[in-house]
């Protein structure tokens, strides 16, 4: 650990971890940018960089990412990113109130104490659960990636069949290619193009920045009214810690285990955290009204999150969200393998992360205080020249990929495709983090059948398998059961 530091405080991953920071604070804190589009656009830029310091520079974006989209939360009441939706139910009637510095600091005060909470979480649990997954075999596996994928579809926003049909579907299209097992093609339908499979790169930026475009440029004539900010008056007062210190600290674990869940990411931690708040104050009805409480449960508790998201990420190779999908994609494309075995094949990644995360959260503090008030001006950047400026990149980066066009119109298509999906209220989280794991889930299932002679109830004989493979049974059946007994319900009031 502290040769990862030593590592992260020289001159250019410290570099890259400032810039990353700050790139995230200014995308988060434009509304319809987020940390994933940030993140998946920037994959290309790190093809020739080292893995550490290209991991370095991610995990800069996506602690900027989450915490700059409380400007635009507070001072629009549009969240900047979808964890700091919580944040504008009492942000932005504080802003209105003319306590518009106050909400912010109170926000960027919450963020910096949940980020460091988190990463003790991360910092403590990240080695000992990274060992106790060495002795996993390709039964346990499969059946997290399983249990990943079903938690993702029944917690994510949307039905519980919507989040089945995204996830299977971005399975189905993770197939084309090299069968793993025999090196046959399958599903190419003869065209060369596709031996390879799909590339992950033009899928996510297609996934999310593509689309993000395109819903962009239907609202492009949409005007913002301009609010200003003193940076002067956005100050951290020491008597505010003491004050939420409750607060501070359960929102922090809060957001931190909702985290380590596959899956339901910041926004679900802030509401989680947010109920909760209200439900133990001495003055609930103040919630929603400009209440400083609120705003401290629900950016303490998205940028928690990120650490508890890292956890399961670090450790066994499963994304906490889509953020993290991302991110195991750009292990794989620096030829890493995300798992357990990273602490012992590669430490310096798995040690840079956790050392990138303290260091980020310290930048962004920082950061927010000295610069909100210049970074709330680019809030109300032409969206035309924005959008054609990111449209570039986009291009450019999956062009730079393998020098071919074939994989921008991927990217294209997957940009409709993202569209079509969240037109149709369909959660791009299942879709996406399916299409990174099934690779994954198949190579393991594969191996965990030949090691058993094709008896698949081999995995009840392992306690993990079996336990995670029970979880991902009762949180598939959990909603259904949900709705059985509403629906019960309002048969017998209507019979009554």
């Amino acid at each position: 650990m502290l040769l990862a530091f030593s590592n992260l405080l020289a001159f250019w991953p410290l570099t890259y971890l400032a810039l990353g920071v700050a790139l995230g604070i200014i995308v988060g804190s434009i509304p319809g940018l987020t940390a994933s589009m940030l993140i998946a656009l920037s994959l290309p830029l790190t093809f020739y960089m080292s893995s550490v310091d290209a991991m370095t520079l991610l995990i800069g974006m996506y602690v900027g990412g989450i915490s700059g989209g409380l400007i635009a939360a507070t001072l629009l009441r549009m969240p900047g990113t979808p964890a700091s939706i919580m944040t504008t139910f009492d942000g932005f009637p504080m802003a209105q109130q003319g306590k518009g510095e106050r909400a912010l600091a109170l926000g960027i005060a919450a963020s910096i104490i949940g980020g460091l909470i988190s990463w003790v979480f991360l910092a403590v649990l990240s080695p000992p659960l990274a060992n106790l997954a060495l002795r996993f075999g390709p039964w346990e596996y499969f059946t997290m990636v399983l249990m990943a994928l079903v938690m993702l579809a029944s917690l994510s926003q949307g039905s519980l069949v919507k989040g089945l049909i995204a996830a299977c579907l971005g399975m189905l299209l993770a197939m084309p290619g090299i069968d793993p097992s025999i090196g046959q093609l399958r599903l190419t339908f003869g065209w060369d193009k596709l031996t390879g499979g799909l590339a992950l790169l033009p899928v996510l930026i297609g996934t999310f920045a593509i689309s993000q475009i395109l819903k962009d440029v239907i609202a492009i004539d949409q005007r913002l009214a301009q609010v200003q900010v003193m940076r002067r008056a956005v100050a951290i007062k020491a008597r505010d810690l003491v004050t939420h210190g409750p607060n501070l600290l359960r929102s922090s674990v809060i957001g931190t285990w909702v985290g380590l869940l596959p899956g339901i990411g910041g926004n679900i931690a802030a509401m989680l955290a947010y109920a909760t708040a209200k439900s133990v104050s001495k003055e609930p009805e103040k919630f929603g009204k400009g209440h400083e409480a609120g705003v401290v449960a629900a950016e303490t508790a998205n940028n928690a999150s990120i650490g508890g998201a890292l956890i399961p990420l670090i450790t066994m190779g499963i994304p906490g969200s889509v953020v993290e999908a991302i991110l195991i994609g750009a292990l794989i494309i620096h030829n890493l393998q995300p798992g357990p075995l990273l602490f012992v094949t590669n430490p310096e990644i798995a040690y840079g992360v956790i050392a990138s995360y303290l260091v980020a959260n310290i930048f962004m503090a920082l950061m927010m205080l000295a610069a909100v008030g210049w970074i709330s001006r680019l809030m109300y950047l032409p969206r035309a020249y924005l959008l054609t400026a990111i449209l570039f990149f986009c291009v450019i980066g999956t062009f730079a990929l393998n020098n071919r066009f074939f994989d921008v119109w991927v990217m294209l298509a997957f940009g409709v495709v993202g569209f079509a999906l969240e037109y149709c209220k369909v959660p791009l989280g299942p879709f996406v983090i399916g299409f990174v794991l099934a690779p994954i889930a198949e190579e393991q299932l594969r191996a965990g059948m030949m090691s058993s002679e094709g008896d698949f109830l081999a995995l009840f004989g392992r306690p993990f398998a079996a336990t995670f493979f029970v979880i991902s049974i009762l949180t598939l059946c959990w909603p259904l059961y949900q709705e059985w007994r509403q629906r019960r319900r309002a048969s017998a009031e209507v019979t009554t």
